[in-house]
């Protein structure tokens, strides 16, 4: 029982800790958005495109998976789309897409930012 709480315990530490970065990549994303729409490109934008990528590397290494996805499996039986964050499961199901597709909307208004 008490090896079963421990685990319960780190699971919800994770899903804590996933929840926060995954706030921030979405807030870099959004931010990323923003400063092209509202022709707002600094320092902080391209730092932010360099982060996203960085972490678009990481994902393709690990097979599309949240390296914090595959470390969470040690600590739970259920293994299913979000049971590793706090997050409704059609958000976490369509992740990737979502704010992939944003992401690259928000590049390319960059670009056409900096071509004008």
């Amino acid at each position: 029982m008490n090896e079963y709480r421990n685990k319960n315990r780190k699971l919800i530490i994770l899903k804590i800790a996933h929840t926060i970065i995954w706030l921030f990549f979405v807030m870099v994303i959004i931010y990323i958005l923003y400063s092209g729409i509202f022709d707002r490109v600094n320092i902080f934008t391209w730092i932010g495109i360099f982060v996203i990528m960085v972490e678009g590397i990481i994902l393709f290494i690990n097979g599309w998976r949240c390296p914090l996805s595959i470390y969470g499996e040690k600590y739970s039986e259920k293994t299913d789309i979000g049971f590793d964050i706090f997050l409704p499961k059609w958000v976490a199901k369509n992740n990737k897409t979502i704010f992939t597709t944003i992401y690259i909307i928000g590049v390319i208004i960059v670009i056409y930012r900096l071509l004008e």
